[in-house]
């Protein structure tokens, strides 16, 4: 009898721990409006109910499949200068993604999904592929992005493979060709100090056959290694593959002089922690009812015995 009540006891005591860890997700899923009266009343952007601020709505994505990415001048990591063309016409494909390496955010987990997702396709870039990095800040110097392609071919770390990774800065005219061809929106968003420059737009990477033409996208920050798989080989035979749904995921920092936070990632990280309360509010609560059946159970099987 007390083994069994010490038993109930230890299940009421996970249902209460359960339910704590809820409702501090349910606290952090939430916005703190104590917190953001404490900042200074920070709002969140000029957007209203699922609408994108009018800064996003010139950063969307147009898939330009079957598109010849244009043959312009940049400057590789190393300060030499290059043409896009340079890396095609040798029967490999190549992986592009446009971002800006002073980027505060959103880039860097672009970036980290690429090189995760690559690190487990068994294909090898160099021998097999290239992997065309294109900043879109014509501030980017060579330098940084030496040091961006230091950092991530060290997180890929396969070596004997850097020869394949390309990190280019360029001029506002050569950004212009490349991103118009792909479809790449992006606004600049200067800040108030004049310092610093922000740019907002979405996430996304493209593969391109040996020669040039845009044949997948791939959206988000996430890419699934089998899908990258696939298509780098049906880009190296020079296949075009279909749209896919533009479920896109905003680089769009908040900006302390303007009092103004990105509501997009925001929203996300709220509705992915509502999502997971839901769950464990579910799981208790068949976990209570399967108590209290085991409950009665047991309290009608005591009653009968003290029957008998």
């Amino acid at each position: 009898m007390q083994q069994q009540n010490t038993i109930r006891n230890k299940r009421s005591t996970n249902r209460l721990g359960l339910l704590a860890l809820a409702l501090g997700l349910l606290c952090s899923a939430m916005p703190s409006h104590g917190q953001v009266s404490s900042y200074g009343d920070k709002q969140t952007g000029e957007e209203y109910g699922n609408e994108l601020p009018a800064v996003l709505k010139g950063a969307a994505i147009d898939q330009h499949l079957n598109t010849t990415l244009p043959n312009v001048p940049f400057v590789d990591e190393t300060g030499k200068p290059v043409n896009t063309a340079d890396y095609f016409g040798k029967d490999k494909p190549a992986v592009l993604a446009l971002v800006y390496f002073k980027c505060p955010m959103l880039c860097s987990e672009e970036l980290d999904g690429l090189v995760q997702s690559l690190a487990m396709v068994h294909l090898d870039p160099a021998k097999d592929f290239n992997v065309l990095i294109i900043s879109i800040d014509p501030t980017d110097t060579p330098a940084d992005a030496a040091k961006k392609k230091a950092l991530y071919t060290r997180r890929y770390a396969r070596p004997g493979t850097e020869g394949g990774w390309h990190f280019l800065t360029g001029q506002q005219a050569s950004i212009d060709a490349v991103t118009k061809a792909v479809g790449f929106g992006y606004v600049k968003i200067p800040s108030t100090d004049g310092k610093t420059t922000q740019f907002a737009h979405a996430s996304a990477i493209q593969l391109l056959t040996p020669d040039a033409k845009i044949s997948q996208y791939y959206l988000g920050v996430e890419y699934s290694p089998k899908d990258l798989m696939l298509g780098l080989v049906e880009s190296s035979d020079h296949k075009i593959g279909s749209p896919v749904a533009n479920i896109l995921t905003y680089c769009y920092h908040y900006d302390p002089h303007r009092n103004k936070h990105s509501l997009i990632v925001a929203r996300v990280v709220q509705f992915g922690g509502m999502i997971t309360v839901a769950g464990l509010g579910g799981f208790m609560f068949l976990m209570f009812r399967r108590d209290l059946k085991l409950g009665r159970d047991h309290a009608l099987t005591r009653k009968d015995e003290d029957n008998t």
